[in-house]
Protein backbone atom coordinates (compact mmCIF):
# COMPACT_ATOMS: atom_id res chain seq x y z
CA UNK A 1 0.00 0.00 0.00
CA UNK A 2 2.00 3.03 -1.05
CA UNK A 3 1.92 6.29 2.07
CA UNK A 4 1.49 9.83 0.88
CA UNK A 5 5.08 10.62 1.84
CA UNK A 6 4.32 14.56 1.59
CA UNK A 7 1.14 14.32 3.80
CA UNK A 8 2.84 12.16 6.16
CA UNK A 9 5.88 14.63 6.23
CA UNK A 10 3.33 18.07 6.23
CA UNK A 11 1.67 16.58 9.41
CA UNK A 12 4.42 16.18 11.46
CA UNK A 13 4.30 18.34 14.62
CA UNK A 14 7.99 19.58 13.55
CA UNK A 15 7.01 20.71 10.39
CA UNK A 16 3.71 22.14 11.61
CA UNK A 17 5.52 23.95 14.13
CA UNK A 18 8.31 25.35 11.72
CA UNK A 19 4.80 26.32 8.89
CA UNK A 20 3.43 28.16 11.29
CA UNK A 21 6.66 29.86 12.87
CA UNK A 22 7.61 30.68 8.99
CA UNK A 23 3.71 32.17 8.14
CA UNK A 24 3.84 34.12 11.52
CA UNK A 25 7.04 35.66 10.39
CA UNK A 26 5.97 36.09 7.08
CA UNK A 27 2.54 37.88 7.79
CA UNK A 28 4.49 40.10 10.54
CA UNK A 29 7.97 41.07 9.07
CA UNK A 30 8.42 43.81 11.82
CA UNK A 31 8.82 41.05 14.48
CA UNK A 32 11.89 39.37 12.19
CA UNK A 33 13.54 43.13 12.07
CA UNK A 34 13.12 42.93 15.86
CA UNK A 35 14.44 39.84 16.36
CA UNK A 36 17.36 40.79 13.76
CA UNK A 37 18.26 43.79 15.60
CA UNK A 38 17.91 42.72 19.39
CA UNK A 39 21.45 41.41 19.43
CA UNK A 40 22.89 44.76 18.31
CA UNK A 41 20.68 46.91 20.14
CA UNK A 42 21.26 45.08 23.47
CA UNK A 43 25.19 45.46 23.39
CA UNK A 44 24.30 49.57 22.75
CA UNK A 45 22.49 49.77 25.16
CA UNK A 46 24.13 47.62 27.64
CA UNK A 47 27.89 49.02 26.96
CA UNK A 48 26.96 52.81 25.22
CA UNK A 49 23.94 53.96 27.21
CA UNK A 50 25.18 51.95 30.53
CA UNK A 51 28.20 53.50 30.68
CA UNK A 52 26.42 56.96 30.15
CA UNK A 53 24.15 55.94 32.99
CA UNK A 54 27.39 55.24 34.89
CA UNK A 55 28.72 57.95 34.62
CA UNK A 56 25.25 60.47 35.70
CA UNK A 57 24.94 58.47 38.92
CA UNK A 58 28.78 58.76 39.83
CA UNK A 59 28.74 62.60 39.31
CA UNK A 60 26.57 62.42 42.62
CA UNK A 61 29.35 60.76 44.74
CA UNK A 62 32.04 61.77 46.60
CA UNK A 63 35.81 61.04 46.67
CA UNK A 64 36.76 60.74 50.29
CA UNK A 65 40.34 62.85 50.21
CA UNK A 66 42.66 60.79 52.49
CA UNK A 67 41.67 57.15 51.19
CA UNK A 68 40.75 58.19 47.73
CA UNK A 69 37.37 55.81 47.97
CA UNK A 70 34.26 56.74 46.78
CA UNK A 71 31.94 57.40 48.73
CA UNK A 72 28.19 56.19 47.64
CA UNK A 73 26.46 59.02 49.40
CA UNK A 74 24.09 61.22 47.24
CA UNK A 75 25.22 64.79 46.87
CA UNK A 76 25.37 68.38 44.95
CA UNK A 77 28.66 68.82 46.73
CA UNK A 78 30.39 68.30 42.92
CA UNK A 79 28.21 70.51 40.55
CA UNK A 80 27.90 73.28 43.58
CA UNK A 81 31.95 73.25 42.69
CA UNK A 82 31.87 73.40 39.28
CA UNK A 83 29.47 76.30 39.70
CA UNK A 84 31.03 78.28 42.25
CA UNK A 85 32.27 81.62 41.66
CA UNK A 86 35.61 81.02 43.52
CA UNK A 87 36.60 78.17 40.89
CA UNK A 88 37.70 78.28 37.51
CA UNK A 89 35.69 75.49 36.24
CA UNK A 90 32.86 78.03 34.72
CA UNK A 91 35.61 79.91 32.87
CA UNK A 92 37.26 76.70 31.51
CA UNK A 93 33.79 75.65 30.33
CA UNK A 94 33.61 78.81 28.99
CA UNK A 95 37.07 78.86 27.46
CA UNK A 96 35.95 75.38 25.95
CA UNK A 97 32.59 76.09 24.07
CA UNK A 98 34.40 79.46 22.81
CA UNK A 99 37.07 77.39 21.44
CA UNK A 100 34.46 74.64 19.88
CA UNK A 101 31.78 77.18 18.36
CA UNK A 102 35.25 78.89 16.60
CA UNK A 103 36.50 75.86 14.98
CA UNK A 104 33.39 75.16 13.39
CA UNK A 105 32.51 78.47 12.22
CA UNK A 106 36.00 78.10 10.66
CA UNK A 107 35.61 75.18 9.27
CA UNK A 108 32.08 75.83 7.98
CA UNK A 109 33.38 78.75 5.90
CA UNK A 110 36.66 76.98 4.69
CA UNK A 111 34.52 73.50 3.51
CA UNK A 112 31.68 75.43 1.87
CA UNK A 113 33.38 76.85 -1.17
CA UNK A 114 35.59 73.47 -1.40
CA UNK A 115 32.05 71.15 -0.94
CA UNK A 116 30.76 73.51 -3.86
CA UNK A 117 33.42 73.23 -6.49
CA UNK A 118 34.02 69.71 -5.77
CA UNK A 119 30.22 69.10 -5.91
CA UNK A 120 28.52 71.73 -8.88
CA UNK A 121 31.99 72.41 -10.81
CA UNK A 122 34.64 70.53 -10.98
CA UNK A 123 35.33 67.21 -13.46
CA UNK A 124 35.36 63.97 -12.58
CA UNK A 125 38.96 63.67 -12.41
CA UNK A 126 39.25 66.73 -10.52
CA UNK A 127 36.63 65.75 -7.78
CA UNK A 128 38.27 62.44 -7.31
CA UNK A 129 41.57 64.60 -6.67
CA UNK A 130 40.05 66.63 -4.56
CA UNK A 131 38.44 63.75 -2.57
CA UNK A 132 42.09 62.34 -1.89
CA UNK A 133 43.31 65.16 -0.58
CA UNK A 134 40.68 65.52 1.77
CA UNK A 135 40.70 62.52 3.00
CA UNK A 136 44.36 62.03 3.06
CA UNK A 137 44.92 63.44 6.59
CA UNK A 138 42.75 61.46 7.59
CA UNK A 139 44.82 58.14 6.74
CA UNK A 140 47.85 59.91 8.92
CA UNK A 141 47.66 59.38 12.97
CA UNK A 142 46.28 62.31 14.65
CA UNK A 143 49.36 62.39 16.98
CA UNK A 144 51.52 62.94 13.80
CA UNK A 145 49.26 65.87 12.57
CA UNK A 146 49.28 67.30 15.91
CA UNK A 147 53.41 67.38 16.15
CA UNK A 148 53.35 68.19 12.65
CA UNK A 149 51.84 71.79 14.01
CA UNK A 150 53.60 71.70 16.59
CA UNK A 151 56.88 72.29 14.65
CA UNK A 152 54.98 74.44 12.10
CA UNK A 153 54.03 76.84 15.22
CA UNK A 154 57.29 76.98 16.95
CA UNK A 155 58.95 79.87 17.84
CA UNK A 156 61.75 78.57 14.57
CA UNK A 157 58.93 76.39 12.79
CA UNK A 158 57.92 77.47 9.32
CA UNK A 159 55.41 80.15 9.61
CA UNK A 160 57.88 82.02 11.37
CA UNK A 161 60.53 81.10 8.69
CA UNK A 162 57.96 82.58 5.93
CA UNK A 163 56.62 85.97 7.88
CA UNK A 164 60.64 86.61 8.46
CA UNK A 165 60.74 86.35 4.45
CA UNK A 166 58.09 88.32 3.97
CA UNK A 167 59.28 90.77 6.63
CA UNK A 168 57.23 90.54 9.25
CA UNK A 169 57.92 89.73 12.79
CA UNK A 170 57.79 86.36 14.67
CA UNK A 171 54.51 85.37 16.01
CA UNK A 172 54.60 82.73 18.88
CA UNK A 173 51.49 81.04 18.36
CA UNK A 174 52.30 77.41 19.77
CA UNK A 175 51.10 77.10 23.28
CA UNK A 176 47.87 79.69 23.35
CA UNK A 177 44.80 79.25 22.87
CA UNK A 178 45.17 81.15 19.58
CA UNK A 179 47.54 77.18 18.12
CA UNK A 180 44.45 75.16 19.83
CA UNK A 181 42.06 76.89 17.26
CA UNK A 182 44.30 76.46 13.95
CA UNK A 183 45.01 72.81 14.73
CA UNK A 184 41.68 71.55 15.97
CA UNK A 185 39.84 73.58 12.55
CA UNK A 186 42.59 72.03 10.55
CA UNK A 187 42.00 68.57 11.94
CA UNK A 188 38.61 68.24 12.08
CA UNK A 189 38.02 70.03 8.33
CA UNK A 190 36.97 66.62 6.66
CA UNK A 191 34.57 65.90 9.10
CA UNK A 192 33.16 69.68 7.58
CA UNK A 193 33.39 68.88 4.00
CA UNK A 194 32.24 65.51 3.34
CA UNK A 195 28.27 66.27 4.69
CA UNK A 196 27.86 69.61 2.94
CA UNK A 197 29.53 68.00 -0.20
CA UNK A 198 26.59 65.35 0.17
CA UNK A 199 23.74 68.52 0.95
CA UNK A 200 24.94 70.59 -2.30
CA UNK A 201 25.37 67.24 -4.42
CA UNK A 202 21.99 66.34 -4.00
CA UNK A 203 20.71 69.81 -5.00
CA UNK A 204 18.84 69.52 -8.24
CA UNK A 205 20.47 71.13 -11.27
CA UNK A 206 16.77 72.22 -11.79
CA UNK A 207 16.25 74.59 -8.99
CA UNK A 208 19.23 76.99 -10.40
CA UNK A 209 17.93 76.81 -13.86
CA UNK A 210 14.79 78.22 -12.23
CA UNK A 211 16.80 81.10 -10.44
CA UNK A 212 18.43 81.92 -13.10
CA UNK A 213 15.22 82.18 -15.13
CA UNK A 214 13.39 83.95 -12.57
CA UNK A 215 15.99 87.03 -13.02
CA UNK A 216 18.00 85.80 -10.00
CA UNK A 217 22.21 86.50 -10.36
CA UNK A 218 24.64 84.57 -8.66
CA UNK A 219 24.79 85.73 -5.10
CA UNK A 220 20.92 85.80 -4.54
CA UNK A 221 20.55 82.12 -5.99
CA UNK A 222 23.48 81.57 -3.55
CA UNK A 223 21.66 82.86 -0.40
CA UNK A 224 17.99 82.29 -1.12
CA UNK A 225 18.50 78.79 -2.87
CA UNK A 226 21.75 77.22 -1.83
CA UNK A 227 22.39 77.93 1.27
CA UNK A 228 18.93 77.22 2.74
CA UNK A 229 19.11 73.26 1.17
CA UNK A 230 22.63 73.18 2.24
CA UNK A 231 22.03 74.14 6.08
CA UNK A 232 21.36 70.36 7.12
CA UNK A 233 24.75 69.42 5.60
CA UNK A 234 26.09 72.56 7.75
CA UNK A 235 24.57 71.87 10.76
CA UNK A 236 25.15 68.08 10.48
CA UNK A 237 29.17 68.42 9.93
CA UNK A 238 28.97 70.98 13.01
CA UNK A 239 27.70 68.30 15.00
CA UNK A 240 31.10 66.15 14.29
CA UNK A 241 33.45 69.37 14.71
CA UNK A 242 31.63 70.94 17.95
CA UNK A 243 31.62 67.54 19.52
CA UNK A 244 35.12 66.59 18.65
CA UNK A 245 36.42 70.04 20.05
CA UNK A 246 34.23 69.72 23.50
CA UNK A 247 36.07 66.40 24.09
CA UNK A 248 39.29 66.64 22.75
CA UNK A 249 42.16 67.07 25.26
CA UNK A 250 45.44 65.78 23.26
CA UNK A 251 45.55 68.91 21.13
CA UNK A 252 44.73 71.73 24.37
CA UNK A 253 47.76 69.81 25.62
CA UNK A 254 50.31 69.36 22.96
CA UNK A 255 50.15 72.60 21.40
CA UNK A 256 48.17 74.97 24.05
CA UNK A 257 50.64 74.00 26.81
CA UNK A 258 50.09 73.88 30.58
CA UNK A 259 47.60 77.14 30.59
CA UNK A 260 45.52 76.39 28.08
CA UNK A 261 42.99 73.83 30.42
CA UNK A 262 39.68 72.47 28.83
CA UNK A 263 36.73 70.08 29.78
CA UNK A 264 39.12 67.05 28.98
CA UNK A 265 41.90 68.58 30.76
CA UNK A 266 40.12 68.81 33.75
CA UNK A 267 38.25 65.65 33.22
CA UNK A 268 41.39 63.98 32.75
CA UNK A 269 43.59 65.40 35.28
CA UNK A 270 40.74 64.46 38.14
CA UNK A 271 40.95 60.30 36.58
CA UNK A 272 44.75 60.80 37.47
CA UNK A 273 43.85 61.87 41.14
CA UNK A 274 40.92 59.39 41.34
CA UNK A 275 38.57 61.68 42.08
CA UNK A 276 36.07 60.15 39.24
CA UNK A 277 32.63 61.47 40.68
CA UNK A 278 34.65 65.25 40.07
CA UNK A 279 35.48 63.88 36.51
CA UNK A 280 32.02 62.58 35.68
CA UNK A 281 30.02 66.14 36.88
CA UNK A 282 32.00 68.30 35.05
CA UNK A 283 32.16 65.54 32.19
CA UNK A 284 28.23 65.98 32.01
CA UNK A 285 28.23 69.77 30.82
CA UNK A 286 29.52 68.86 27.29
CA UNK A 287 26.85 65.99 27.51
CA UNK A 288 23.95 67.92 27.93
CA UNK A 289 25.44 71.13 25.55
CA UNK A 290 25.28 68.43 23.00
CA UNK A 291 21.98 67.05 23.38
CA UNK A 292 20.69 70.38 23.17
CA UNK A 293 23.10 71.26 19.57
CA UNK A 294 21.69 67.37 18.63
CA UNK A 295 17.98 68.45 19.20
CA UNK A 296 18.50 71.80 17.66
CA UNK A 297 20.51 70.13 15.09
CA UNK A 298 17.58 67.36 14.50
CA UNK A 299 14.49 70.44 13.72
CA UNK A 300 17.44 71.78 11.35
CA UNK A 301 16.80 68.57 9.21
CA UNK A 302 21.20 67.95 9.90
CA UNK A 303 20.35 63.54 10.67
CA UNK A 304 19.17 63.54 6.69
CA UNK A 305 22.65 65.04 5.44
CA UNK A 306 24.68 62.37 7.52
Amino acid sequence: MAVDAGALEAGSPLRRARLHVSGFLWRRRWVKALALLMPPLAVFLIVYIGALAALVVSAFWTANSFTATIEHTWTLANYRLIFSTSQPYLHIAAVTLGIAAAVTLTDAVLAFPLAFFMARLAGPRTRVALFVMVLLPLWASYLVRVYAWQTMLAHDGSINWWLNKLGLPDQGLLYTNWAVWIVLSYVWLPFMVLPVYAALERIPDSYLEASADLGARGFKTLRSVILPLALPGLVAGSIFTFALTLGDYITPLLVGGTDSQFIGNVVYDFVGQADIPFAAAFATIPMLVMGVYLLIARRLGAFEAL
